[in-house]
């Protein structure tokens, strides 16, 4: 890849085409050629992959030009460095150059079938597109002197559930098999086999199962890969592109969605050299159907007299929602649980209908375990930070000599930083070390060191980085703290002082894309937009001015926790809800127990759930694909986009929370994003002072060691297979998700689920165990885990059942092991 210099004396000067130009050293030909506006014809070459020079069709003529610089036979320009006063003639100039393209693509044409009108990349295809620019006419082996036959394969060849492979198709560039071993680090697929029968393939028992396998479909410059969902479903030039950004993570990635006829054909990954390059996560890509199930909710709903949901129009609907929710405010308050799937537009919409329609400040988008620690840290270290005022970027990450994971799996949970990551390591520049229950493949692949740690002891890891030199946490060192990280008392604090005591930088990393911006809008308790805190008086009445209120509600609200608990105890007589699953909260019994008990529901969701069953308003959101919004990604990175699609039987959520305003009498003042995008940025960001989060240890905290944490309880006498561990869990990228629904093939490439324990509990109990929480017992076949902490299992968080919160118990929580088999 081109480089940028430091300073003028990196500049080589090369003549292309008969035109100089001064490009870095070490630039190769085929870069400079494109500063001068030549595109060289090429298959193999990637900008994002090292330079293999496997497909020759990028030939140009180096001659020489009395400086020791030629070469007496055409060069692959996209291996081949400038040097000083070199000479370049590429096709454009060069008859031997123009003459060596053309037989190498008829060489590559020998055995390519003439499928085009049925291959899925007609229509897009580079091979076609060069052939018609840069190949003859008329090929010598269809010529009728000619008895050739071509080459033929069965086909498909699966190489994993998703990616398909059409092995006569392929003209061996390698882009597919430098990808899987130089990006995503998962080499599954090989070259095999020499000479003509040269091919792409898998060995028998070890499919292409990588979270990241999509991208090779997409770079692939023929049609030998294709997708299962996609094959044979469209043209190229029968879509409708649309860019977009990528809803199930925190990362922001930038997508193009490509439709017909109203739906969602496929999605591919976007351009963005800032975010996610041109790499997205197979999630990112596959997992889209879910807007299209067949549970979808497409009109409103109202529970009737005799107790039945009905359907009914939008101003029937928006009048009961405002009627019950008037009266539900009277009675004790409303609380709003937002979730953390919202564009910043409806959460803006969320935070301000609850302070002026509601007039609370019970409202929280976190489904976990809180804490006022939390809230702190989020207030102090994550909300306004941004790339323009000093925050970490993707840059940083793969700038920085160590990055410190915490409470975060990248790979997991945030593909695109674990790309980046990768790329840094990879280049020799950053050591990531992670302080986690078990060495993942994830951190193998990174080369990373692991600091063992139990759940419930990050705190104390985190200390103990700033007395260990080999860990080397300095000003030149990233730590990452994932959302996991604030259900552990004290740990979210230990990051800050490690932070702030070793100058390294710090970034929080959420699951969700819509957690970030949920902070920036003013969707917790303690929070008003623009990181306004509640219990400033001068927020408050800066707000309320913007608004255009008398006043604010002065007291901080309650959490997640906090509303679900008063709803159980009455103390509050509604709830407003979107996108909620009570099996993702920390207490799913207690979530599901205190909608039941709430006097009046309003549901906000895309599809039926079991909220939505006992809800007396429903109301139909719109999917990302059918609305305009904006996502704040994990750096505070504001990520844009516009709605590809227009669908009638749904709404966004600022829409409706609109309409039940204006029918309480408390308007909210805008019907559309660009309306509540322009109030944010005339509201802006807050310029007092925030909370800040004491990093000291307080006197007579009941931080737990490891050795506290690990003491494991006295094997039963009549049962001596049983004990107890401290149960370590986190999402998988491919798991249960509602959001992965429809995709099939998707759902295949999931990682087996499995527990991971120590030998000595495989070995005493075998290859399947149950484990018993406070909340249910799950048998899992079982697997040793490298590197496990000491009295630690690891279990997937919803891969199975209802989910660990659901049937299991709560992370760091102690679950019995037994052996599953008699």
């Amino acid at each position: 890849m081109t480089t940028t210099p430091e300073k003028a004396t990196d500049l080589v000067n090369v003549t292309i085409d008969g035109i100089q130009v001064a490009v870095p050293k070490d630039t190769l030909v085929i870069r400079a050629a494109e500063q001068v506006g030549v595109q060289i014809p090429r298959f193999c070459d990637h900008p994002l992959l090292a330079p293999v020079g496997a497909c020759r069709q990028c030939l140009v003529d180096v001659p020489d030009a009395g400086n020791g610089r030629g070469f007496p036979k055409p060069q692959a320009s996209c291996t081949l460095p400038v040097a000083d006063g070199m000479v370049v003639n590429t096709q454009v100039t060069s008859p031997v150059a123009d003459k060596a393209q053309q037989g190498v693509m008829e060489f590559l044409l020998i055995n390519h079938p003439l499928d085009c009108p049925v291959c899925d990349k007609g229509g897009e295809c580079p091979l076609q597109n060069q052939a018609m620019s840069n190949g003859r006419g008329e090929s010598r082996f269809s010529s009728p002197a000619s008895e050739g036959v071509k080459r033929t394969f069965p086909k498909p060849i699966n190489l994993s559930p998703n990616v398909l492979l059409d092995r006569e198709r392929c003209i061996v560039c390698q882009r597919c098999t430098r990808f899987a071993d130089e990006i995503a680090g998962d080499p599954f697929i090989a070259l095999v086999e020499r000479g003509a029968q040269q091919q792409i393939g898998i060995a028998e028992d070890a499919p292409f199962l990588s979270y990241f396998s999509g991208n090779v479909i997409q770079i692939c410059p023929v049609g030998a890969l294709t997708s299962e969902e996609y094959r044979f479903r469209s043209r190229p030039f029968d879509l409708v592109s649309s860019p977009a950004i990528a809803e199930h993570d925190a990362c922001g990635s930038a997508i193009r969605v490509d439709h017909r006829r109203g739906k969602v054909m496929r999605r591919q990954a976007g351009d963005d050299p800032a975010v996610n390059e041109e790499w997205i996560t197979d999630k990112d890509r596959f997992a889209f159907s879910y807007a299209h199930a067949d549970d979808r909710i497409t009109y409103p709903q109202v529970r009737g007299a005799d107790g039945v949901l009905r359907p009914a129009s939008w101003p029937e609907a928006f009048a009961v929602a405002a009627r019950g929710l008037a009266a539900a405010r009277t009675a004790g308050g409303v609380g709003v649980l937002t979730g953390g799937r919202l564009t910043a537009e409806d959460a803006y919409a969320y935070s301000k209908f609850a302070r002026v329609a509601l007039g609370t400040n019970d409202i929280d988008f976190r489904a976990r375990p809180l804490s006022a620690e939390e809230t702190d840290f989020l207030a102090a270290h994550v909300v306004l930070t941004a790339p323009a005022g000093g925050g970490v970027t993707y840059g940083d990450l793969q700038s920085a000599a160590k990055v410190v994971l915490v409470g975060l799996e990248p790979e997991d949970e945030a593909g695109a930083i674990f790309l980046r990551l990768r790329k840094a390591v990879l280049a020799g520049r950053t050591q990531v070390t992670a302080l986690a229950p078990y060495r993942t493949r994830g951190l193998s692949k990174l080369s990373g060191r692991l600091v063992p740690t139990v759940p419930g002891t990050e705190a104390e890891a985190l200390r103990s980085l700033l007395e260990q030199a080999e860990h080397g946490v300095d000003s030149t060192a990233v730590v990452l703290v994932g959302e996991r990280l604030a259900a552990v008392p004290g740990a979210l604090s230990a990051a800050a002082e490690l932070a702030a005591k070793s100058g390294a930088r710090l970034a929080w990393v959420p699951r969700r894309a819509g957690d970030r911006g949920a902070i920036e809008a003013g969707c917790l308790p303690n929070l008003l937009p623009g990181g306004r805190p509640v219990a400033d008086a001068s927020a408050r009445v800066d707000a309320a001015a913007a608004w255009g209120v008398d006043a604010l509600p002065e007291a901080e609200g309650r959490d997640a926790d906090g509303i679900v608990a008063a709803l159980n105890a009455g103390e509050l007589g509604g709830l407003v809800i979107a996108g909620v699953d009570p099996a993702d909260t920390a207490d799913p019994a207690a979530t599901r127990a205190a909608v039941g008990a709430a006097g009046f529901v309003v549901a906000l969701d895309l599809r039926e759930t079991e909220v939505t069953r006992v809800a007396d308003v429903v109301l139909p959101v719109a999917p990302v694909s059918d609305k305009s919004g904006s996502f704040v990604n994990w750096e505070g990175r504001m990520r844009s986009f516009e709605a590809a699609l227009r669908n009638p039987s749904s709404l966004p959520d600022l829409r409706i929370l609109s309409g039940i305003a204006a029918e309480m009498g408390t308007p909210l003042g805008f019907r559309s994003v660009p309306e509540v995008r322009a109030e944010m940025a005339q509201l802006g960001p807050w310029d007092g002072e925030r909370p800040g989060l004491d990093t000291s240890s307080p006197s007579g905290s009941d931080y737990s060691t490891n050795e506290d944490v690990v003491g494991r309880v006295a094997a039963s006498a009549s049962e001596p297979r049983i004990q107890t561990y401290v149960l370590a869990t986190w999402k998988q990228s491919i798991d249960n998700g509602r959001m992965q629904d429809g995709d099939k093939y998707l759902k295949a490439t999931a990682r087996p689920v499995v527990a991971l324990v120590h030998q000595d509990v495989y070995d005493r109990c075998g290859s399947t165990v149950t484990l018993t929480g406070d909340r249910g017992s799950v048998t899992l076949p079982a697997e040793v885990g490298v590197d496990l902490a000491p009295g630690v299992v690891w279990v997937p968080a919803n891969s199975f059942g209802a989910g660990v919160l659901s049937d299991l118990a709560s992370p760091g929580s102690r679950v019995r092991v037994e052996g599953g088999q008699p």
